[in-house]
């Protein structure tokens, strides 16, 4: 197996940041910066951030972070920016654009629920996190710093309503467990009382679960399918690499990449929603939704591990050593 590679240091970054300048102040000026009076400062630190996140070994390839600038929601990402920097104009958009879909999604998050949490009371209560309120103060808190632009920013706040929800069932199931055995609620001090985290402590929990039933997900594709993946993100080709491999154009080798994580989505969520072939516990929606979020966000899958150097003679012995 090869060794793994080091961390990206901040020169790195920086070096392949002046290369990409062009494409930067392209983005930039493309973006709606300018109506939350962003500056092209915040505008880059964001975006390396974002990049130290997705790739957070050495070395860059250009091409790659290249390519993934493309896939950014750009607009998202410097309003988010732009509320967290205290950009009055740009939360006031905020509040009024996403309250509702908030609202509406807290709705479709509790309503199998036996929590008794209240939608509209989960929904608003993740302003003041957004907001960065710390003691009823302005501060550098905001909840909005987790954000890279990777997904929309309506799927990232609906993750994070998702959590929100499973935290505070775990947070009254923690508060009923307080109870004594003779069923006298047992008088609490103020020490005893849960805050909810701002990071979910049970995240390699559902890393893991997400990675076993990705694993799952994978034993069932066709071994054609299973090589594109095995190219593009084990050997790190380009889309014309794998095109020139398979015999295929670029743009066909792009469509079927797409289609097979589509696939392999839905066959993870299937995976969890049935507790995974080993008859583990089913996940909820929300679950679920947690475990894709912090698979993307995190990029913690090592695919020289799930894809190892192989003999392509040998197939059957790689799998065994794999599995």
């Amino acid at each position: 197996m090869p060794h793994d590679s080091p961390s990206i240091s901040p020169p790195q970054l920086a070096a392949l940041l002046r290369e990409l300048a062009p494409r930067l102040d392209s983005l930039f000026a493309d973006s709606a910066s300018a109506a939350w009076s962003l500056s092209k400062a915040q505008f880059f630190a964001a975006v390396e951030c974002s990049i130290a996140k997705r790739f957070p070994q050495s070395p860059l390839d250009r091409q790659r972070v290249g390519e993934y600038l493309e896939t950014l929601h750009v607009d998202d990402l410097v309003l988010a920016v732009a509320c967290m920097h205290g950009s009055e104009t740009a939360w006031e958009h905020f509040v009024k654009t996403y309250r509702g879909y908030l609202r509406a999604t807290a709705g479709s998050i509790t309503k199998s629920s036996r929590s008794g949490t209240d939608p509209q009371e989960l929904a608003d209560s993740l302003f003041a996190e957004l907001f960065g309120l710390v003691d009823g103060e302005r501060g550098e808190a905001s909840l909005f710093r987790y954000f890279h632009g990777r997904s929309s920013l309506k799927t990232w706040l609906r993750t994070v309503l998702a959590q929100r929800h499973i935290d505070r069932i775990r947070q009254s199931r923690r508060w009923e467990s307080l109870d004594r055995q003779d069923g006298e609620p047992e008088k609490l001090l103020p020490t005893q009382i849960v805050p909810t985290p701002s990071l979910d402590p049970h995240r390699n929990e559902y890393l893991s679960l997400f990675l076993a039933a990705l694993d799952e997900a994978l034993g069932s594709l066709n071994p054609q399918d299973r090589q594109r993946l095995e190219l593009y993100y084990a050997r790190q080709q380009t889309l014309a690499e794998i095109g020139r491999s398979l015999e295929e154009h670029e743009s066909s080798a792009s469509r079927n990449l797409e289609r097979i994580r589509r696939e392999l989505r839905a066959k993870v969520e299937e995976f969890l929603r049935a507790g995974g072939q080993s008859g583990g516990v089913p996940l909820s929606d929300a679950e679920i939704l947690l475990c894709l979020q912090y698979a993307a966000e995190e990029a913690p899958l090592d695919f020289r591990q799930i894809f190892p150097e192989k003999s392509s003679s040998k197939p059957d012995a790689t799998r065994e050593e794999s599995s």
